[in-house]
C-alpha cells in the first residue's frame, strides 16, 4: 500500500490507510509496516506515523514542490516504477523538455511558455474552456492536467476551466458561446478527422504529438511550465490554492454536527426520477460563458459513467454550454478550487446516492459513507454561500436505476 499525502494530514489517504492497517495487521501483527510505503514532504505526521509503524520505505519529498506539480517528483515515479514503468526513460523524456523550457530559450522558442500564453492569451479573450481530445491510449493525461489547470488557475474570479472526458462533438455543437479551446493530444490517428473538422469551422486547436507513451514525461513539464506563464498572464498566483482549505474546514464542522447530534443536518435534495424541473430551471441560469459540472458523490461503475456521458452529451448539444464531470471527493482538490474560486459562471449538478454498504473508518466515530455525505454536504455550503446556483440529486439505494432515470430528466430538460 502506497500512503501518499503532502502535508501527512488529508483526510483521505489518512481514513484509507486506517482501515487497510486494521485489515493487514489482522494477518500480520507486528509485520504489518512491510506491506506499506509513505510519500510525504519531511517531517509531517505521516512521516511520523510511518516511522511508529515500521513502514518498508519513507520517501521524502522536497518540499517546495506543490501538489498538482509533483508527477515527476516520488508521487509519481514511485508508483511509476512498482507498475514497471521504464522510469530513467520517462525523465530522460522529461528532462529534454525541461531544456527546453529553460530561461536560456527565447520566449518565442520554449514550448512551454508558448502554450501557457497561447492558453492565457485565448482565455482573457473568452476561450476559456480549453477542451482535452486526447488519443485513448494515453486517455487520462487530461484527467492529470484537469487538476493542474483547475486548481492552479480558478482564484480571484477568474481561471481556465478544463474540459476533460466530454466526447468529441461536430463543430455545431460549439457554436454558440466560441468560448472553446481545444487540446488535442495525439498518439494515433482516431480523433484526426473530428479535429479537423473543429479547425476548419474556426476554433483554435492547440495539436501536441507524441511518438509513444514515453512522451508524457515531457508533457508533464511542458504543462506544468505552460500552467505557471498562463497564470502570469491570467494575473494571478499558479502556486496556491485558497479555496481547498475550505471545503476541508466545512467538511469538519459538518461532522461535528453529527458527533454532537448523531445525524448529518438536513439538505434540500430532489430525487433523480423527479429531478428535470429542476435541472431545467438550473440550465435557464445559465450566463454568458457558462459551464455545467456534474459532480458525483456515487460510486464509479460502467452505468454511472455511461449516464454521465449521456448527460454530458445532452446538454452541450442542445444548449452549446461545456460540461465537466467528477467524482467526489477527489474533484474538491482539483476542480473544487475553480468551482468557488473561478468565474462565476458554474452550474453544478451534485448527485449523492444512499450506501447500501458500509465501513466504520477505524479510530474515528463515523463511517466512510458519514465523511463522504459530509463532504458533499461541505461543498454544498460552500456553493451556496457564494449564491452560486446548485442542485442536489439523490440516486437513491438503488444507484444504477437513479442514473438511468436522472440520464432521462436531463434529455427531458434540454429538449
Amino acid at each position: 500500500y502506497i500512503i501518499s499525502s503532502k502535508s501527512g494530514s488529508t483526510t483521505e489517504p489518512n481514513a484509507f490507510f486506517a482501515y487497510f492497517w486494521e485489515k493487514v495487521r489482522a494477518l500480520k501483527g507486528d509485520r504489518a509496516g512491510e506491506n506499506f510505503i509513505a510519500i510525504t514532504d519531511p517531517n509531517t505526521a505521516m512521516g511520523r506515523t510511518a516511522a511508529a509503524h515500521s513502514f518498508r520505505r519513507t520517501f521524502a519529498n522536497p518540499p517546495e514542490i506543490g501538489g498538482r506539480y509533483s508527477a515527476l517528483s516520488y508521487f509519481g515515479m514511485v508508483p511509476a516504477a512498482l507498475m514497471g514503468i521504464d522510469v530513467a526513460e520517462l525523465l530522460d523524456r522529461a528532462t529534454r523538455m525541461s531544456k527546453a523550457c529553460s530561461g536560456i530559450i527565447p520566449a518565442e522558442h520554449n514550448p512551454g511558455l508558448v502554450l501557457g500564453a497561447a492558453i492565457g492569451a485565448l482565455a482573457r479573450q473568452g476561450r476559456d474552456k480549453l477542451t482535452y481530445v486526447v488519443s485513448p491510449q494515453v486517455g487520462t493525461f487530461g484527467y492529470w492536467t484537469e487538476q493542474l489547470i483547475a486548481e492552479s488557475t480558478g482564484k480571484e474570479g477568474t481561471g481556465i476551466v478544463p474540459v476533460e472526458g466530454e466526447s468529441v462533438g461536430s463543430p455545431k455543437a460549439y457554436s454558440g458561446e466560441r468560448d472553446r479551446l481545444f487540446a488535442y493530444v495525439r498518439l494515433g490517428s482516431k480523433h484526426d478527422r473530428a479535429v479537423a473538422a473543429l479547425e476548419r469551422a474556426g476554433h483554435p486547436v492547440i495539436e501536441i504529438r507524441l511518438e509513444d507513451a514515453y512522451d508524457l514525461g515531457g508533457e508533464f513539464m511542458r504543462w506544468e511550465v505552460a500552467t505557471a506563464a498562463a497564470g502570469w498572464v491570467l494575473g494571478i498566483d499558479p502556486f496556491d490554492q485558497p479555496n481547498v482549505q475550505e471545503s476541508k474546514d466545512n467538511t469538519k464542522k459538518v461532522l461535528a454536527t453529527y458527533k454532537s447530534r448523531g445525524k448529518l443536518p438536513a439538505v434540500d435534495t430532489v430525487a433523480a426520477a423527479k429531478a428535470k424541473a429542476g435541472i431545467a430551471s438550473l440550465l435557464k441560469q445559465a450566463k454568458r460563458g457558462a459551464y455545467f459540472a456534474i459532480m458525483a458523490y456515487t460510486a464509479r461503475t460502467p452505468q454511472s459513467e455511461a449516464s454521465i456521458a449521456a448527460i454530458r452529451a445532452a446538454v452541450r448539444d442542445k444548449t452549446r454550454i461545456a460540461t465537466t464531470a467528477g467524482y467526489g471527493p477527489r474533484f474538491l482538490h482539483s476542480t473544487g478550487q475553480l468551482h468557488k474560486g473561478g468565474p462565476k459562471t458554474g452550474l453544478f449538478l451534485q448527485v449523492v446516492q444512499e450506501d447500501a454498504r458500509d465501513v466504520p473508518v477505524p479510530g474515528q466515530p463515523f463511517t466512510f459513507s458519514v465523511l463522504k455525505q459530509s463532504q458533499a454536504i461541505g461543498d454544498m455550503h460552500s456553493l451556496t454561500s457564494r449564491r452560486l446556483p446548485v442542485l442536489r440529486v439523490t440516486l437513491g439505494r438503488e444507484p444504477a436505476a437513479g442514473w438511468r432515470a436522472l440520464a432521462m430528466a436531463v434529455k427531458q430538460a434540454v429538449k
